[in-house]
C-alpha cells in the first residue's frame, strides 16, 4: 500500500463543502494540502479549522479559476511552501440552473468557465510539477455529466466536457507517469446551489469525507491500476 505521508495537494474551492471534506481526509494520512478559494479570508479561516485536522500541515490561498495567472500563481505558492506537488484536485465548481429562455449569457459563461474552463487553467498550471512527481490529477465531476435534465444545459455542459476533457488528459498524460481520474458523485450534502446542509435531512446523501475517502483509496492503488471514471451514487433514496 502507498505511503501517502509527505505527499503534497492541491485542491481548488477546497474552503468547504466536498473540497474541504477531501482536505480533511488527506490531512489525517499526513499528506500537506493546499486549498484555494477566490477569497483569502474564506481560504484562511477553512486552513485555520483543517490545521486542527491531522499531521499533515495546511495553507490557504486566494485564486480563481477563472483567471490563468491566479492558477499559476497558486501552484507557484504550494511548490514554494512544501517544494513538491503530487496531487491536484480539480474542485471548485458552479451551478446556474434556469430553462434556456430564462439563461443568462453571464451564467452560462460563468459555470462553463469555472466547471471546465477552469479545470483546464488548474491543470495547465500544474502540469510540469505532476510530471516531475509522476502525480495524480483528479477532477470532481457529477453524475450531470452522464445524466442530462430541464434547466442544466450550462450546468450539464460544463459536466459532459469535465468528463471528456479529463479522460482525454488521461490518455495524453499517462505515459509520462501522471495518473487521471473523474469523479462524478450524486447528491453530496453541501452548500452547493444555495442549499443549507442539515444533519438529519442531509443523512442520506453523500458525505464530503466519503469522496475524501475515494481519493485517500485512489492515491494508495497500486501505480499499474487506474480507475478512470468514477460514478458515486449515496445507497439510498431519501426517506419521504
Amino acid at each position: 500500500m502507498k505511503e501517502l505521508n509527505g505527499m503534497t495537494a492541491l485542491i481548488t474551492g477546497g474552503s468547504k463543502g466536498i473540497g474541504y471534506g477531501i482536505a480533511e481526509m488527506l490531512l489525517k494520512e499526513g499528506v500537506n494540502v493546499a486549498i484555494t478559494s477566490r477569497h483569502q479570508d474564506a481560504a484562511d479561516a477553512a486552513a485555520r479549522e483543517l490545521s486542527k485536522t491531522g499531521p499533515g500541515k495546511v495553507i490557504g490561498i486566494a485564486a480563481d479559476v477563472r483567471d490563468f495567472e491566479s492558477q499559476k500563481n497558486a501552484v507557484a505558492k504550494t511548490l514554494e511552501t512544501f517544494g513538491q506537488l503530487d496531487v491536484l484536485v480539480a474542485n471548485a465548481g458552479v451551478g446556474h440552473f434556469a430553462p434556456i429562455t430564462e439563461m443568462t449569457p453571464e451564467q452560462w459563461h460563468e459555470t462553463i468557465d469555472t466547471n471546465l474552463t477552469g479545470v483546464f487553467f488548474s491543470l495547465k498550471a500544474a502540469v510540469d510539477a505532476l510530471i516531475d512527481s509522476k502525480g495524480y490529477f483528479i477532477s470532481i465531476a457529477s453524475l450531470a455529466g452522464t445524466n442530462f435534465f430541464p434547466t442544466a444545459s450550462a450546468y450539464n455542459a460544463s459536466k459532459f466536457g469535465l468528463v471528456g476533457f479529463t479522460q482525454a488528459a488521461m490518455l495524453d498524460l499517462r505515459d509520462a507517469g501522471i495518473k487521471c481520474t473523474t469523479i462524478m458523485p450524486g447528491s453530496v450534502a453541501t452548500h452547493f446551489n444555495n442549499h443549507e446542509p442539515k444533519a438529519e435531512e442531509d443523512a442520506w446523501k453523500i458525505q464530503p469525507e466519503d469522496l475524501g475517502q475515494m481519493v485517500v483509496d485512489l492515491l494508495r492503488m497500486n501505480p499499474r491500476t487506474l480507475p478512470s471514471k468514477i460514478e458515486v451514487r449515496p445507497s439510498q433514496t431519501p426517506k419521504k
